[in-house]
């Protein structure tokens, strides 16, 4: 059978007719997080029977989840293959409540979702990367982890999620997939998420960057720098020998990118490798003329890898030296951290979740 969250609304009516039915369908399956055809009770009985031997919207089941202290979710999604990805629920904001018990505000949730089954950048810092690339997920296997976990924690429909690409897997690798889950994702048929509110990560693919411009999706861009030089980013991130820093910082320059917003560059601080002050001056320089905000990452230790989260004093003088120059900087806290689902930790394992 075909996976119905593959197509776009106005793909299904090419084959789903008259329009209307195809506006009814989506709203039982993103709206209502409908389970099966035969709950869509507006259908016709023959339509429903016909839709369920032609399509399904299970893409994948999960197999198991875990819980940070800090209210983090990870989940192990097996995939219709067999194989597995990983993705993460992060919750940003709680719900608030007066005195009387009325609701302030509505909790706020970032869901970290995986674009490919592994991934072939080899980073050498990054988990994922160990395994190498097995495959890209199609468009709906990426909208089927967002779809499961909303409907999974009951987030109503009208209460939008952030959503970010920097799971398992290299987006742009995949760009093709991935900007149609875009689409499908902030259509206002389906889970009508804004493309301000996605953000895709990469290692830095500048040709793609410049493709993905070019679709003038609207979406956010998050580049995983990481080094300040070409030689230490080849070592810590081999994609650099195709895509050196200059070719990225082009691209990034050349991106359309809307004016309320700036271009995130994440940088992973390594003991000793990359976290010095000559570093922090060199990426002024790297980031003079752009419209940034920096993302410093303390590295997140996984087993076998020979690098070393640095000290919580050296990120800070890391960041005074940047906010001192006028570049917009944050210590990025690595939530779920204690059960290996912050960044560079995913993996499609079992054993260890």
């Amino acid at each position: 059978m075909t996976n119905i969250l593959d197509f776009l609304p106005e793909e299904l009516s090419k084959e789903i007719q008259p329009l209307f039915r195809v506006k009814q369908i989506c709203q039982w399956i993103y709206q209502r997080y409908a389970d099966d055809f035969s709950q869509m009770s507006n259908l016709p009985k023959d339509l429903r029977e016909k839709l369920s031997k032609i399509y399904h919207f299970s893409p994948l089941k999960c197999i198991k989840q875990e819980q940070s202290k800090d209210s983090s979710i990870k989940y192990l999604f097996e995939l219709l293959d067999g194989l597995r990805v990983e993705s993460v629920l992060l919750p940003m904001k709680e719900e608030k409540f007066d005195a009387e018990g009325k609701r302030l505000a509505h909790a706020k949730f970032t869901i970290c979702v995986s674009s490919q089954v592994g991934c072939r950048s080899g980073c050498s810092f990054c988990l994922t990367a160990k395994g190498g690339l097995k495959r890209n997920l199609s468009a709906g296997e990426i909208v089927g982890q967002i779809l499961w976990i909303k409907k999974q924690h009951k987030i109503p429909y009208e209460r939008r999620v952030n959503i970010v690409y920097m799971g398992m897997g290299e987006p742009l690798d995949n760009l093709k997939n991935v900007a149609k889950a875009v689409q499908i994702l902030s259509h206002n048929d389906t889970l009508a998420i804004s493309p301000r509110r996605q953000t895709i990560s990469t290692s830095g693919l500048a040709k793609q960057i410049k493709e993905l411009g070019e679709m003038n999706l609207g979406v956010l861009l998050a580049i995983s720098l990481h080094a300040v030089n070409d030689e230490l980013r080849t070592q810590l991130m081999p994609i650099n020998k195709a895509y050196n820093i200059a070719s990225v910082i082009q691209a990034v320059r050349e991106f359309p990118i809307d004016m309320r917003k700036r271009v995130m560059f994440e940088y992973l601080l390594i003991d000793g490798i990359n976290d010095k002050i000559e570093h922090a001056k060199e990426l002024v320089r790297l980031l003079n003329g752009i419209k940034a905000k920096v993302n410093l990452i303390l590295f997140n230790p996984h087993q076998g890898s020979i690098y070393q989260r640095p000290s919580l004093e050296n990120a800070v003088k890391f960041q005074d030296l940047l906010s001192s120059k006028g570049v917009t900087c944050t210590i990025r806290e690595s939530k779920g951290l204690d059960i290996s689902a912050a960044c560079g930790q995913l993996k499609e394992r079992e054993g260890g979740i």
